[in-house]
């Protein structure tokens, strides 16, 4: 039997490839930044890098691995064209943690034409995340 906390088994689950070997510094970033979950977490063959893990964030799953070239993937990634969004409950605190954490607004914080208080930023590992929440009422 597949252990749960291995990975989801049905939907739709990011899975981020981690460049230079950040895969543990990945996971402790995100644990600071948006207060995730580490649920598995197994180690490469080499010792160094991390082949697998799974969070848990803001009730949702993603797993991430270092870079792997030698089995076809790429090296020295550089991750673009898709953004992660959390919608939360407080987009003001999230934000302030995540830069507290090490992440780089590409986009302020700012109340949106759409009614929500938006932002976008980059983790370091190159991954873009944007942050909204509804407007709060005054």
């Amino acid at each position: 039997m597949a252990d749960p906390n291995q990975g989801p088994t049905s939907g739709l689950t990011p899975h981020l490839v981690i460049p230079s070997r950040g895969g543990l510094a990945a996971l402790e970033f995100y644990t600071r930044a948006f207060g995730a979950q580490v649920l598995d977490q197994k180690p490469a063959d080499d010792g160094e890098r991390l082949m697998h893990a799974h969070l848990l964030i803001n009730g949702s799953s993603v797993m991430l691995h270092d870079e792997f070239p030698e089995y076809g993937g790429e090296q020295d990634v550089v991750p673009k064209g898709v953004t992660l969004h959390l919608q939360v409950d407080d987009a003001d605190e999230w934000w302030t943690r995540a830069l507290l954490a090490g992440a780089i607004p590409t986009m302020p914080m700012a109340d949106q034409f759409w009614g929500d208080r938006y932002g976008q930023l980059k983790d370091p590992f190159g991954h873009s995340w944007s942050i909204g929440a509804p407007i709060k009422a005054t």
